[in-house]
C-alpha cells in the first residue's frame, strides 16, 4: 500500500504539509482535491521520488510500476503514435532487440525465441493497435496519429501525454488534471477506461462528475493535512457538510447559503416547463440545495450582473454556413438567441461547437447566410485564448481600471475579492499567476463589463472545485442569455435549459438529457447514427398500419438476436454485481491487518478473472449489437 507517515513539506517558503498521514490500499481509485497551490502536484512528486519530504516517511511497495502524466512534451518530429508507444518501456526494449536480430545482430535462435515469447506474454504485438485505440478514444483522427508531435497545439500535446501514461503497464497510475484539455466525449471515454483499470489510481481533478464516476475515495488537503474520505466526490461533500455543520462558527453561514439556493430553486420551479431538460435542471438544482452547506467556507462568492438594456433577439443566425477558409463545417444553421435563453452545445470532438461559438462572438466570419445583432447586444466571450491575451505586466486592478478609469480603487478591490484576489494579490503582476488564477481574472473582466449574452467555451479549465461551484451558482442566477460548451456535466446540468446537438454538419435541437446524450455518443462512436424523431413527421393512418405490421415482422425476425442480447445483459449485470462485491471485500481495511495474504491473493485473482469475464461479455454485447443493427439496416 501507499503509506505516508508524519510527512512535512515546504515549497517556496510555504508549508504545504505538516506531519501528515495517509494510507491508500492496492486497487483503490482515489481523487486528490484541494484549492490551487495547496500541494497536490507536489504530493505526486513525492511519490515519484522527484521531491524529498522535510520529515516523515513516504513508502510504496517495492517493484511497483508507476505511470504518470507529464504536463509538458518536447516538440519533436516523432509521430504521435510512436510517442504514445514509448509509454511502454518493456515493449520498446523488446522491439529494439527484435529489430537488431532481424538486421543480422548476434542473437541465437534460443534467445530469439525467448524474445518472441516475452513479446507475446506482454501482448506486445498488439501494441500499435492499442496505442491507436487510445488516441482514437482521446479524439485524434486516424490520419493525425502519424503527424509529428511538433505539429500539435499545446492542448493536443497534453492529450498525447495522457495517452502515453495510459499506454504504460502500471501498478500505480498518477494523473494530474487529465480532463483539463478534453471535450465531453473524450472525458466519457476516459471514465470508462479508468473504470476498467485494474491497478491503483490517484487522480487530481476538479471535475466532480468525473470523480463521481471513477473514484472510490477522496484525499482532501485540509489545513496542511491529508484527510481521507471513503466514497466518491458526492459522498465527500455530504461528509464534509456534516462535519462543518458541527462547527458552530459555520452553522449560520451554512444556513444562509442553503436559504439562498432554496429561494432561487423556488423561483426557477415556478417557471420551469415540463420539458425533459428543464426537469433535469430542476433535479440538479435540488441537489445543489443539499450540497450548499459543504461550500459555506468557499473563498469565492460573486454574481454575474447583466446589462441594463437588452434586445430581442440578441443575435439571429439565418441559413448560416460556418467554417474556415471556405470549408463549411456547419450547414444552414438557424439559431436565434433571445434574452434569458440558456443553451448547452453538445456534440463529438471536431463537430463544430467552438466554431459556432466563435461565429456568435463575431470572431469567425460566415461563409454564407446572415448574422444579425440586436441594438443593445453586449457579448461576454470566454475562450482559452483570453488567458493568453492578459497583460502579464499588469495587475488585476489595472486590468479593470483600463476598462473603467472612473471606478474607485476600493470598488475594484471589492469586486476582485469575490474572485479570490484579496489583499495584495489584486496588485500583483499577472505574469506570475497560475492557469487557474488567470482563468478567474478573465472571468472577472468578462463579468465587470455586464454582458447580456455569455458565450463560454470550456470556462472551467484550470478552475478548482470551489471556483467551479461558485461559477455554477453565479451562472444559474445570471439573468441574461447563455451559450455554453463544457466537458463539466455538473455545470451543464445546473445552468442550461436546452441543448443543441452539433454533429454531421448540423446544429439542431436535442430533446434528451445528458444521460441520453451519453448513450447517443456511445452509439455514434460505434459508427451508428442517432435516430431523432422529428415531431412534425406525421404519417397517414394506412402508412402507420403498414409500418406497425412491418415492425412486428421485423421484431419476430430479429428475436433470436434480441434474446441473446438480453441474456448477455443479464450476465453482465451479475458479473458487475460480483465484481462490486469483490471490490468491497478488498476495500475492507481489516483485511490488511496481517496474516491474510492468501485471502488477499485469492480475492485479487477472483477480481482479475471477473474483470476479464466482464470484458469478454462486453465484446459479445458489441458484436451482437452490430449484428442486430446490420440486420435492421438490411
Amino acid at each position: 500500500m501507499i503509506n505516508l507517515q508524519g510527512v512535512s513539506l515546504q515549497m517556496g517558503g510555504r508549508e504545504l504539509l505538516q506531519n501528515a498521514d495517509c494510507r491508500i490500499f492496492p486497487g483503490h481509485k482515489v481523487g486528490i482535491i484541494g484549492p490551487n497551490g495547496c500541494g497536490k502536484s507536489s504530493l505526486f512528486k513525492l511519490l515519484l521520488r522527484q521531491l524529498d519530504s522535510d520529515s516523515g516517511q513516504v513508502e510504496l511497495p517495492a517493484g511497483w510500476r508507476i505511470a504518470h502524466m507529464a504536463q509538458e512534451v518536447a516538440a519533436g518530429e516523432q509521430s504521435g503514435l510512436d510517442y504514445v508507444l514509448d509509454g511502454d518501456d518493456e515493449l520498446r526494449r523488446l522491439q529494439r532487440k527484435l529489430q537488431q536480430a532481424e538486421s543480422g545482430g548476434d542473437i541465437g535462435g534460443r534467445e530469439l525465441g525467448e524474445l518472441h515469447e516475452r513479446m507475446a506474454a506482454i501482448d506486445g504485438y498488439s501494441g500499435p493497435a492499442r496505442a491507436a485505440q487510445l488516441l482514437d478514444g482521446l479524439g485524434f483522427a486516424h490520419a493525425d496519429q502519424q503527424r509529428p508531435v511538433s505539429s500539435f497545439s499545446g492542448g493536443w500535446r497534453i492529450r498525447l501525454n495522457l495517452a502515453r501514461a495510459l499506454m504504460c503497464p502500471a501498478d500505480l497510475m498518477l494523473l494530474d488534471e487529465p480532463t483539463n484539455h478534453l471535450d465531453l466525449d473524450a472525458t466519457l471515454w476516459l471514465e470508462q477506461w479508468l473504470q476498467r483499470f485494474p491497478g491503483t489510481l490517484l487522480v487530481i481533478s476538479h471535475d466532480r462528475d468525473f470523480l463521481d464516476a471513477v473514484v472510490d475515495g477522496i484525499v482532501s488537503f485540509e489545513h496542511r493535512q491529508l484527510r481521507l474520505y471513503s466514497g466518491n466526490y458526492s459522498a465527500f461533500e455530504r461528509a464534509r457538510a456534516e462535519r462543518l455543520a458541527q462547527q458552530q462558527a459555520q452553522y449560520e453561514k451554512q444556513q444562509a447559503e442553503r436559504a439562498h439556493m432554496e429561494d432561487f430553486v423556488r423561483r426557477f420551479r415556478a417557471k420551469a416547463t415540463k420539458a425533459k431538460q428543464a426537469q433535469s435542471r430542476l433535479k440538479a438544482l435540488d441537489r445543489m440545495v443539499q450540497i450548499a452547506p459543504a461550500h459555506a467556507d468557499s473563498p469565492f462568492h460573486f454574481t454575474l450582473p447583466a446589462a441594463d438594456k437588452t434586445s430581442d433577439p440578441l443575435i439571429d443566425l439565418r441559413e448560416a454556413d460556418i467554417g474556415y477558409r471556405g470549408k463549411v463545417v456547419l450547414h444552414r444553421v438557424q439559431l436565434g438567441i433571445q434574452p434569458g435563453r440558456r443553451i448547452g452545445l453538445l456534440g463529438p470532438n471536431g463537430a463544430g461547437k467552438s466554431s459556432l461559438i466563435k461565429t456568435l462572438a463575431g470572431e469567425l466570419p460566415l461563409i454564407g447566410g446572415e448574422r444579425l445583432c440586436g441594438e443593445h447586444l453586449a457579448i461576454g466571450y470566454f475562450a482559452q485564448h483570453q488567458l493568453e491575451a492578459l497583460d502579464g505586466a499588469a495587475s488585476p486592478v489595472l486590468h479593470l481600471q483600463r476598462l473603467s478609469p472612473e471606478a474607485s480603487e476600493q470598488s475594484l478591490r471589492d469586486f476582485l475579492g469575490g474572485y479570490g484576489f484579496a489583499g495584495d494579490r489584486a496588485f500583483e503582476a499577472v505574469a506570475d499567476f497560475s492557469g487557474g488564477e488567470k482563468a478567474r481574472l478573465a472571468l472577472a473582466i468578462l463579468a465587470w463589463q455586464k454582458p447580456n449574452l455569455l458565450l463560454l467555451d470550456e470556462p472551467t479549465n484550470h478552475l478548482d472545485l470551489e471556483m467551479r461551484h461558485a461559477l455554477t451558482l453565479a451562472l444559474a442566477e445570471f439573468p441574461g442569455a447563455v451559450v455554453l460548451v463544457s466537458h463539466d456535466r455538473h455545470l451543464l446540468a445546473n445552468t442550461t435549459d436546452e441543448f443543441l446537438l452539433v454533429a454531421d454538419g448540423r446544429a439542431e435541437p436535442y430533446a434528451g438529457d445528458l444521460e441520453d446524450y451519453r448513450q447517443w455518443l456511445l452509439a455514434f462512436r460505434r459508427g451508428e447514427k442517432a435516430e431523432e424523431k422529428s415531431p412534425g413527421d406525421e404519417k397517414p393512418a394506412d402508412d402507420k398500419k403498414a409500418q406497425r405490421r412491418a415492425a412486428a415482422a421485423l421484431r419476430e425476425q430479429l428475436k433470436p438476436l434480441t434474446d441473446k442480447l438480453k441474456r448477455i445483459e443479464q450476465q453482465m449485470a451479475r458479473a458487475e454485481k460480483k465484481l462490486a462485491e469483490l471490490e468491497n471485500q478488498l476495500a475492507d481495511e481489516s483485511l490488511y491487518s496481517g496474516g491474510q495474504q492468501e485471502e488477499i491473493a485469492r480475492l485479487n485473482r477472483e477480481q482479475s478473472q471477473q474483470r476479464e469475464a466482464l470484458d469478454a461479455l462486453e465484446m459479445q454485447w458489441l458484436e451482437i449489437s452490430e449484428q442486430l443493427e446490420g440486420a435492421r439496416g438490411a
